[in-house]
């Protein structure tokens, strides 16, 4: 029943795909850090042929949407979340409050596939952190699902409270007294702290599901 459901899903998504312009892919610059998100993806065949392509991401635009260029030629554009047919499969991409945070090759064949951010990004950026200071980066990360891990131990039960104090869920259910109350300026700098964590693990691409929690979004790996 859960397969039907997405595939159901996927068809829908795969319904809101548009065809490119034809319009050329420009190199990436410093200044798109505040514009855009740009991915590249390498998919390898059976025979070893491979294959460009290249995921494009506005920031602040009126709908969450992805561009698709094969090589450097716009061929298709989608809202997220995506389901773009290519190369014998289907290119899934999500987001979540941080961000493209999914990109995945689904296909029936012995096809692989690697992504990467265009080195000049954010992304990039944290990317070639990672592989030149590895013991950094990974204590980056533990870091990251640290602060998750206590702004959810911290912040749940004085939203539990505040939820407790609605009048309908008070005279039926009863209110909840928060064993934790903290400073407004605490709240905030813990808030600031979640925000910061979820960027970096959105950054590189990895799953929590305390970054759902956090941000609103959704997160698989």
């Amino acid at each position: 029943m859960f397969r039907f459901f997405r595939q159901q899903k996927r068809r829908l998504a795969i319904k809101k795909v548009k065809a490119g312009d034809g319009h050329t892919l420009k190199p990436y610059r410093l200044w798109h850090i505040f514009t855009h998100s740009l991915f590249h993806i390498t998919i390898t065949k059976e025979n070893n042929e491979q294959v460009h392509y290249a995921l494009k991401s506005r920031y602040f635009a009126d709908d969450s949407s992805v561009d698709l260029y094969h090589g450097k030629t716009h061929v298709a554009y989608s809202t997220l979340p995506a389901s773009i047919p290519i190369e014998n499969g289907i290119l899934e991409v999500k987001s979540g409050g941080s961000g493209i945070n999914q990109i995945r090759y689904r296909t029936d064949k012995a096809e692989t596939f690697s992504i990467y951010p265009d080195k000049r990004s954010v992304r990039g950026w944290r990317l070639g952190m990672h592989r030149h200071f590895p013991v950094i980066s990974n204590c980056l990360g533990l870091l990251a699902i640290l602060v998750l891990l206590a702004s959810l131990a911290l912040g749940l039960p004085q939203i539990v409270e505040q939820i407790s104090e609605i009048p309908w869920i008070a005279e039926h259910i009863g209110t909840f007294q928060s064993p934790i109350n903290l400073p407004v300026w605490l709240n905030v700098a813990i808030g600031l702290a979640t925000g910061f964590a979820a960027t970096e693990r959105a950054l590189m691409l990895r799953s929590h599901w305390l970054i759902d929690m956090e941000t609103g979004g959704s997160i698989e790996d």
